[in-house]
C-alpha cells in the first residue's frame, strides 16, 4: 500500500508522522510535494494530489475519507477508527467533515502548486 500525502502541510505532516511511528511494513509513505513520479503512479495531477489523501493498493487508487479508512484498517492502533467511521451513517458525517477540512487545507497549501 502506498499513501500519498502532503509533507509540506504542517497539519498533514504531523498526522502522518503519528502513523509512521507505527512502523507498518506494508505502508510506503510518499510525499507528493513536487513529485512527478507520484503524479504518474496515481494518474492524478498535483492539484488533485494536494486536494486529498490518496492510497494505492495494487492498481486501485482511493482518495479522501475512504483512503483514511484503508489506512486505519492496516494499523492496529487506529483500527478502532476504521471500525467506527465505516458505519454507514457515521461514514456520511466523516466524509462530509473530511471534505470540509481538506478543502480548507487545500486553500491554505495551494501556493505550492507548480504552474
Amino acid at each position: 500500500m502506498k499513501v500519498y500525502f502532503n509533507n509540506s502541510c504542517k497539519i498533514c505532516k504531523t498526522e502522518i508522522d503519528l502513523y509512521k511511528k507505527e512502523k507498518i511494513q506494508e505502508i510506503d509513505w510518499v510525499d507528493i510535494t513536487n513529485n512527478d513520479l507520484a503524479e504518474k503512479e496515481t494518474s492524478k495531477n498535483n492539484k488533485q494530489l494536494l486536494r486529498r489523501l490518496h492510497v494505492k493498493e495494487g492498481e486501485k487508487i482511493t482518495q479522501g475519507a475512504e483512503a483514511f479508512l484503508l489506512l486505519w484498517k492496516k494499523m492496529p492502533k487506529y483500527n478502532f477508527l476504521y471500525k467506527f467511521l465505516k458505519l454507514p451513517i457515521i461514514y456520511s458525517f466523516f466524509h462530509i467533515g473530511y471534505e470540509i477540512i481538506a478543502f480548507f487545507l487545500y486553500l491554505k497549501n495551494r501556493k505550492q502548486l507548480k504552474d
